[in-house]
């Protein structure tokens, strides 16, 4: 099963510098637990400190739990960002560049820097069973459907029935969206891969919540 925690420092009480330290205890503690990717999905933040959270994130990462064993970190739509900071990879929304395209722009910065690209991560968002068939002819890694038990800004709820036809496509499908440890069986029996979640690993203790996804 793939699990993968997407954050959201907005939720932690008090000032930029204590969410921000409050975030990175989570990761650690995301990394403890054994999550498989860490979404860095602070889409205010601008460029130049994005990508420094980004840098402190993977060193933390790689001294909590060293490599190859670390989660991958994910930064939300900035390749040019996870390439700086040395992060794993990239989640893309469904409107965002294809997953093909921004392989050949890491193929294409990996020339002229050291950086080791053949396991960059591409994930991506999908809403419909026809952008998670979009998502698998273009070689992204994985997706993640939703929301599947509740409305977000973007979408209705998808239902475990749509849920059962994207995972039916050629790709690792996590469901997204109101899942819970009540429901997420519901979601694996209809066929996804795994869980992605906002509340669920940050507003609990997340070596609970991955041994209780993982029984």
């Amino acid at each position: 099963m793939i699990l993968c925690y997407i954050t959201d420092r907005s939720q932690f009480p008090g000032s930029e510098s204590a969410r921000r330290q409050r975030l990175l205890q989570k990761i650690a503690e995301a990394a403890r637990a054994g999550v498989d990717y860490i979404q860095l999905r602070e889409k205010d933040l601008c460029g130049r400190d994005l990508e420094q959270l980004a840098r402190e994130a993977v060193r933390l990462l790689l001294a909590t739990r060293p490599s190859p064993l670390a989660p991958r970190l994910l930064i939300n739509s900035r390749a040019d960002v996870a390439l700086a900071a040395g992060a794993a990879g990239v989640h893309l929304r469904s409107d965002d560049l294809s997953p093909r395209d921004l392989r050949g722009i890491v193929r294409e910065a990996a020339r002229h820097s050291p950086l080791t690209t053949r396991h960059f991560s591409v994930g991506i968002s999908c809403h419909t069973v026809e952008e998670v068939a979009r998502a698998a002819a273009a070689r992204a890694s994985f997706v993640v459907f939703g929301p599947v038990f509740e409305k977000s800004g973007v979408a209705a709820p998808r239902g475990l029935e749509l849920l059962r036809r994207a995972c039916r496509q050629r790709i690792p499908v996590l469901a997204l969206g109101g899942v819970t440890l009540a429901n997420a069986r519901a979601c694996l029996d209809a066929g996804a891969a795994g869980i992605a979640a906002i509340r669920l690993f940050q507003q609990n203790d997340i070596a609970s919540v991955v041994r209780g996804l993982r029984m």
